[in-house]
């Protein structure tokens, strides 16, 4: 009998699942042992690889050991007593004779009932800001939104000035709403929209996100806790047929449904800029959503929670849309979050914020995550300075297998945690949470000095925008990767030893040459498109 694969990135982790909690449990001890051998003198090589081990290590394990520790805390369910009582109840006012009940097997949605908390009525907009996308794509995500049951506005945000989505929204029966500028790009969007409305609350949805039809009924009763400031659900994706889209998903994937609903139980689950419901009096409260950076979602959850507002994270996929499928929309949208996050890193650090203790560790561990690309560098580094230096972090006379155990201790059961949330070994997640680290490490260096700095074509507006324009480091360091081995290889001939490390820089060769490979598919595909058009 053929069993069905878990590639669906829309079904749920049980976190209160046995298994899940063992693994945890074992990666958790299993870290602070690796963390011990890192730390034990004993074990010490030469002083410069070693110190770079240290610090690149102790950050992840650091990392690691507070996302295990969000995960351990994700056994716990948002929706108590009240929320099921106001749920009951959204679609009817309280003691009404109304039978009104959400359809769940509705395929066409013809009525749309009023929408009640704590016996009052409430009014909901629904906005989809727009910046240039395709026509058809915008025009499912605007079908979908209307069709969300319970009586909602629905409004089409056009920072790309399109006449068509202007027409389109006409014909669609929905609101258009056009700003002079662009000022503070799609957050400053939502606050003109929200200047030119007044509902009780709002939800965002991005241009290419399906809602379904049952997203109000979900979120809203949770509103019924006055001082909930917004709902946030996850992010799905419909594409993941490619190595850079099934990559970047099954990231999000574990993000979404191991580590935000841990950050329930401290208060701090963030919002990620769409298929998110905002009470508009929390968001008036703080000015407005925050447009002075690239990271304006954790910003303004980071705010709302400083003035002591409440959030909620849900784990049901309400909403699915399309995750970057080229090395130019993937290095772009890494380029944006990290350079966000280390803007909130640098200028509001959430350590010296009004915030509790535990809002505080779990917003700076959220923030600092994109310094993995430093910690990634000097790893890369240490197996090229043995080669080339005979430098060695850890004691030469120490026994491989003591060294391997400790390694796996960590590593292993981290890959062993994946395994089990994802459904198996992805290799694509792991190609590109390796390949990524320029990308982190350029993001640090806008946000420090403040630039605005992205990628650059070169060339002809007219020629095609080669991926091969976005991973200008990573081919550089394959070359050097490949003449690091040559190298390796030789010296591992001439001295008649085997090195530990030769198999670490040909392993890391081979990661960034799929990844070139990757970027010569798409380079080509790129070109067929081209001349077809």
């Amino acid at each position: 009998m053929a069993h069905k694969r878990r590639d669906d990135q829309t079904s749920k982790i049980h976190l209160s699942s046995a298994t899940l909690i063992l693994v945890v449990i074992l990666a958790f001890f299993g870290a602070l042992l690796y963390l011990n051998f890192l730390l034990n003198p004993v074990y010490r090589g030469d002083l410069i690889p070693y110190v770079l081990l240290v610090i690149a290590e102790t950050f992840l394990v650091s990392q690691a050991l507070c996302a295990l520790w969000t995960i351990l805390a994700g056994n716990y369910n948002p929706r108590n007593f009240e929320f099921h009582h106001t749920q009951e109840h959204l679609l009817n006012r309280r003691g009404s004779k109304s039978v009104f009940k959400y359809p769940h097997d509705a395929k066409v949605l013809t009525e749309q009932p009023s929408l009640y908390i704590n016996s009052h009525k409430v009014t909901v907009d629904v906005f989809i800001p727009v910046f240039g996308e395709p026509i058809e794509v915008i025009r499912k995500t605007i079908v979908a939104a209307s069709s969300i049951y319970g009586k909602h506005t629905t409004y089409v945000l056009d920072d790309g000035k399109s006449d068509e989505v202007q027409k389109l929204a006409k014909q669609l029966n929905v609101k258009y709403v056009r700003r002079p500028d662009n000022l503070g790009a799609k957050a400053g969007n939502i606050n003109y929209a929200l200047k030119k409305t007044s509902a009780d609350f709002f939800v965002i949805l991005d241009a290419d996100f399906i809602a379904k039809s049952n997203f109000l009924f979900e979120t809203l009763p949770f509103f019924e806790n006055k001082n909930i400031a917004f709902v946030q659900t996850p992010q799905a994706y419909s594409n993941m047929d490619h190595m850079i889209s099934r990559g970047a998903g099954y990231m999000q994937n574990l993000f979404y449904q191991l580590i935000q609903p841990g950050k329930n139980r401290f208060n701090a689950a963030f919002c990620v800029g769409t298929n998110v419901i905002f009470r508009r009096s929390a968001v008036d409260a703080i000015g407005g959503i925050y447009s002075g950076s690239k990271s304006e979602d954790i910003w303004t959850s980071i705010l709302l929670h400083e003035h002591g507002y409440d959030s909620i994270f849900i784990q049901d996929v309400l909403a699915v849309g399309q995750t970057p499928d080229t090395i130019k929309a993937y290095s772009k949208q890494q380029l944006r979050w990290a350079t966000g996050g280390f803007e909130i890193l640098l200028k509001h650090n959430p350590l010296v914020k009004r915030l509790t203790l535990d809002q505080k560790l779990q917003y700076f561990i959220t923030v600092s995550y994109y310094l993995q690309g430093f910690a990634i560098m000097l790893l890369l580094s240490l197996p090229v300075i043995h080669i080339f230096f005979n430098w060695s972090p850890v004691d030469i006379n120490l026994a491989f297998a003591t060294w391997l155990g400790y390694y796996l201790s960590f590593y292993g059961l981290q890959i062993l945690l994946a395994f089990y949330a994802m459904g198996g070994f992805k290799l694509d997640t792991l190609i590109l949470s390796v390949v990524s680290f320029p990308i982190y490490i350029k993001a640090f260096i806008n946000a420090l000095t403040g630039r605005d700095e992205a990628w650059q074509a070169t060339g002809s507006v007219k020629r095609v925008d080669s991926p091969f324009n976005y991973i200008i480091p990573q081919m550089l360091i394959f070359v050097f990767l490949l003449f690091t081995c040559i190298v390796g290889i030789w010296k591992t001939y001439y001295y008649e030893s085997l090195s530990v490390s030769l198999f670490w820089v040909l392993l890391n060769t081979s990661v960034f040459g799929t990844f070139i490979a990757i970027a010569i598919r798409e380079n080509a595909q790129l070109k067929r498109e081209s001349r077809k058009a």
